[in-house]
């Protein structure tokens, strides 16, 4: 038997008090589907769900301080006879305004089952920022790992990316690239294109370029316009140097951005450093 089912029982409760908790969203969903089928045909539920419209922010109120008006002095909560008033920006705010007096019995029950309910919300909140936490402190931990030659151990962090975003971008999301070597400085360029909506976003693979550099990857239109597409800066060891000392510099570069051209104007790329000097081009 349903809570609503059991109303008027022989505890004096009537089941037209079902409408207040209806229309408050705390019956379960057998009480309410009995609730909505005892509705259609009982016009006084129909009224209470009118007069009850509304309500929820009041006894919202009460479940959280039963007796937020029961002290209208603006004196209270002062010991000191010449304390001075309590300003407007103090007072506690006004209570809403309801058209419908409730009985005290049927105040009371309403009270009680809204505090429940928003005692279980602020258990679930606890809960999602508890697990929340948890995930701030262990996920670091997850990626500290073991090191060492001789059976030890070194707390390092590991890199949270196994590529970077350009780096990923060139790999998975350009369906078209091109690439050239230019046979005076020897830079090797890898360009990916990938037609939007607003333009063309591109992404550039660099190799065999030394610095340090400042540098630039420039779209050129068919019609001779220019447009810097990203820029980035080489440090001293270089990038894309298979025979270097330096690990770093082993690997290739990689930087995206992207141009307000639409992919079919483009005519070619160029790598130019901060002071005009082309590295490489690349047809488009």
């Amino acid at each position: 038997m349903t809570t609503y089912e059991q109303s008027g029982q022989g505890d004096g409760t009537t089941a037209h008090d079902a409408a207040a908790a209806y229309v408050l969203g705390i019956l379960d969903e057998a009480d309410a589907t009995a609730f909505e089928a005892h509705l259609a045909g009982c016009h006084i539920c129909a009224l209470h769900l009118e007069e009850f419209a509304g309500m929820e922010p009041m006894l919202a109120m009460l479940a959280d301080n039963p007796d937020p008006f029961g002290q209208s002095s603006p004196y209270r909560g002062s010991d000191d006879p010449f304390a001075r008033p309590a300003t407007a920006a103090t007072l506690p705010p006004p209570a809403p305004a309801v058209t419908v007096q409730p009985s005290p019995r049927l105040l009371d029950r309403l009270v009680d089952e809204v505090a429940v309910k928003r005692a279980k919300r602020r258990r679930r909140s606890m809960y999602l920022v508890a697990a929340a936490a948890a995930l701030v402190v262990g996920g670091p931990a997850v990626a500290v790992v073991a090191t060492s030659g001789d059976g030890g151990t070194s707390n390092r962090a590991a890199d949270p990316h196994p590529t970077s975003p350009a780096e990923d971008a060139f790999m998975e999301h350009m369906p078209e690239k091109v690439e050239a070597t230019d046979p005076v400085t020897k830079v090797s360029a890898t360009v990916g294109m990938e037609s939007k909506g607003w333009g063309t976003h591109a992404a550039l693979e660099l190799k065999n370029v030394k610095g340090p550099l400042k540098c630039s990857l420039v779209a050129v239109s068919k019609t001779g316009e220019e447009e810097i597409v990203t820029s980035w800066a080489v440090p001293k060891w270089g990038y894309g140097l298979p025979d270097s000392t330096n690990e770093i510099a082993k690997n290739p570069l990689y930087v995206h951005g992207g141009s307000a051209m639409d992919r079919n104007d483009i005519d070619h790329f160029e790598v130019r450093t901060f002071d005009g000097k082309r590295l490489v081009e690349v047809e488009a």
